[in-house]
């Protein structure tokens, strides 16, 4: 056997013992702890950061990647996006008769085209059938997806130097057919179509097969687009398809191009909430942090800032080659 062929098998060995581990791990970070902390409202709690006389505001945390994963009600649910109770918080929060606005805090790169538009969604929800004002302030990022979330609010604020924008759609794959071919390694694939096996790693994509892929990521561009300039009263089409090339803005160039409503952080943006809609409200947090009062809660925590990590990798391993369309910021 010759030397390319003891390293391809060296290869494939360390690959299916890294899966293995992180299969394991996987299954004890999705432990359910809900036995161990209760938490209101379903699987959040609300925390009172703001006590006031007149009203309530809702805070909600975006942070992360928006992905929808499953459910991670386990040991690391406390890092990093969770999609399910996101949406529940956003529900919560709308159908809750005594909350009058919700501020939506977001620092993420984007994500997925269809957890995007579900968030949109449940945002135009809360304006237009409980008639709650929405606000979203942006943290280090907003871009893409996080962008596209934004569009809808009635105000939006950006501290000068959050990066936002990035409005566009993307899809990519990595591609190794030349190093396997050197290596000796090949891949039999048995397809009941001539796409089936569409931006496959192990062979080069055809000119037909790229065309199909432009013509989905332009659907959803448009999509983009729209979202937009429905969202942005003052922005014409032209201008927003301008601004629409993925390139990012800080948040001063934002404010230039009429992509946002002032510069500010979460302070300003529920300052900005109460003063317009005639407030002295209650501020509330929605959040599923344990408490600093847990020494389970600390464990967790501690864990938790290597779950989006994990999760990343668990992703690369498992679901990289598979075709998603994406609005996603990737430097």
């Amino acid at each position: 056997m010759t030397v390319k062929r003891w390293i391809a098998l060296a290869v494939a060995a360390i690959v299916l013992v890294v899966s293995s581990m992180f299969q394991f791990f996987s299954a004890i970070a999705s432990t359910n702890l809900s036995d161990m902390f209760e938490l209101d409202g379903g699987d959040f709690r609300q925390e009172i950061m703001e006590t006031g006389t007149n009203g309530q505001i809702a805070v909600i945390d975006l942070d992360g990647m928006i992905m929808d994963t499953g459910s991670q009600g386990g040991l690391f649910a406390g890092g990093g996006y969770d999609h399910r109770v996101f949406m529940q918080m956003l529900e919560v929060a709308a159908e809750d008769a005594s909350v009058d606005g919700i501020v939506i805090n977001v620092n993420t790169p984007g994500g997925g085209v269809v957890e995007s538009a579900a968030i949109h969604d449940r945002i135009v929800r809360a304006q237009e059938e409980f008639d709650t004002e929405v606000y979203v302030s942006m943290g280090s990022m907003a871009a893409s997806g996080g962008y596209y979330i934004a569009a809808p609010a009635d105000y939006i604020s950006a501290h000068s130097g959050t990066i936002t924008g990035s409005i566009g759609v993307i899809m990519d794959s990595i591609n190794f057919a030349e190093l396997a071919e050197e290596w000796g390694i090949s891949h039999n694939v048995i397809k009941s179509g001539e796409y089936k096996d569409i931006m496959s790693p192990t062979r080069e994509m055809t000119s037909e097969e790229e065309q199909l892929l432009q013509d989905m990521v332009d659907d959803m561009f448009e999509e983009f687009v729209e979202v937009v300039v429905n969202g942005r009263d003052d922005l014409t089409e032209s201008e927003v398809r301008e601004l629409a090339q993925g390139q990012l803005f800080t948040g001063n160039q934002a404010l230039e191009n009429g992509l946002i409503d002032g510069v500010g952080d979460l302070e300003h943006t529920i300052d900005q909430m109460q003063e317009n809609l005639d407030l002295n409200a209650t501020v509330v947090h929605y959040t599923t942090d344990f408490g600093v009062g847990s020494i389970w809660g600390l464990a967790a925590e501690t864990l938790a800032s290597e779950r989006v990590t994990m999760n990343q990798l668990e992703q690369l391993i498992t679901h990289s080659n598979a075709p998603r369309l994406m609005y996603l910021y990737q430097d």
